[in-house]
């Protein structure tokens, strides 16, 4: 049987990291190629006083020295800039980059491989059609036209990069390629647990990053771990109100897995959201999210951000908004100046059951 070849579309932050786990395994199971490919979006950087392209740099020196820079990634893992060349013999794509570019990206890439599979990694993309909210990878499934399985977790990139133990959840709903993609994925410092909910293990992705900005208007404002504490828990309710609306079949244990609970911890005391948020606080607004984060991600992109934004629009179709004052009171923060101190201030009495399915939606 031919081994299998892998491509990771996308070279930022957590594509890079993502890629040291699957340069990894690639190498410990026969039925993949050696060799792993990172599709490389070119630009230039400063290397040694001397402005070069990232990709060149990255080839001779396997440090993606803007994005994960102090990390040296193995010999047999290649940036390619041809994104057709890049995916054109992959048996597996692994999706790492804003969700804003994904459109865009499939429209350049030509012909894919017979029988090719996908992976999303993308935490952000949710879109509304006929009354029902979609997903990014559904997007990624209607525009490829083959298998898109997702896997989400509670994985800060530079800390995965450097071999930290932590763990990630696959949501694959086709049996047959949930063996080989654990094997593309879980290693014993990476460890990854299958499920079949791809709506919850994808959402729980997304609105996370919401909740995160939360969190940071809090540190923000230098409230504690009570605090805190509180608006995680709140937080995780309103998500699974917020998912179970739109997807009535998820699983109450997939709010345990890494995609959920573990996820939403670590983005809310760590992560770019989390950073981003606090400083939008403490500079009252006056840099506004764009300066915020030209600031502190050094080219990297705040999804928190978009999600809220996303999310705001259907909320308010379907009557949400005053079952989720906490997600409400997030973007009103964020994009119509409401104070950040009444994060601490939502109703009283908004407790729902959000596994409950009597909930009077």
């Amino acid at each position: 049987m031919a081994k299998k070849s892998c491509t990771v579309v996308g070279s930022g932050n957590w594509g890079m990291a993502i890629a040291t786990i699957i340069s990894q395994n690639t190498q410990r199971h026969p039925e993949f190629e050696n060799d792993l490919t990172v599709w490389m979006f070119e630009e230039e950087v400063q290397h040694k006083g001397i402005k070069r392209k990232l990709s060149e740099v990255f080839n001779e020196t396997k440090e993606n020295v803007k994005y994960l820079p102090g990390i040296t990634l193995p010999p047999h893992v290649r940036a390619e800039v041809d994104l057709k060349k890049a995916v054109a013999s992959a048996d597996v794509l692994v999706w790492v980059l804003p969700h804003q570019f994904v459109p865009r990206t499939v429209q350049n890439m030509g012909p894919l491989k017979q029988g090719c599979v996908s992976v999303s990694l993308i935490k952000g993309g949710l879109e509304l059609e006929g009354g029902k909210l979609g997903l990014c990878s559904d997007l990624l499934r209607k525009l490829l036209g083959h298998e898109v399985a997702v896997l989400m977790g509670a994985n800060v990139a530079n800390e995965v990069a450097a071999g930290e133990f932590c763990e990630a959840t696959l949501g694959c709903q086709a049996k047959e390629h949930q063996g080989t993609l654990l094997k593309l994925f879980d290693c014993p410092n990476f460890r990854v647990n299958a499920v079949s909910d791809i709506p919850g293990v994808e959402l729980c992705g997304a609105l996370k990053n919401v909740v995160a900005l939360g969190a940071g208007f809090c540190d923000g404002l230098d409230y504690g771990g009570n605090t805190k504490a509180a608006l995680i828990r709140i937080g995780l309710q309103e998500m699974k109100l917020f998912i179970r609306y739109f997807y009535p079949d998820v699983k109450d244990s997939t709010f345990l897995e890494s995609c959920g609970v573990a996820d939403l911890i670590t983005t809310c005391f760590g992560g770019r959201n989390r950073k981003c948020a606090e400083a939008f606080v403490r500079s009252r607004g006056a840099k506004g999210w764009d300066g915020v984060e030209k600031e502190l991600l050094g080219g990297q992109k705040l999804q928190g951000t978009l999600t809220a934004q996303e999310i705001w629009p259907v909320m308010k179709a379907h009557n949400l908004c005053d079952k989720l004052p906490l997600f409400t009171t997030i973007y009103q923060i964020a994009f119509e100046d409401k104070a950040p101190w009444t994060i601490v201030k939502l109703p009283q009495g908004m407790h729902f059951s959000a596994t409950s399915k009597d909930d009077s939606y």
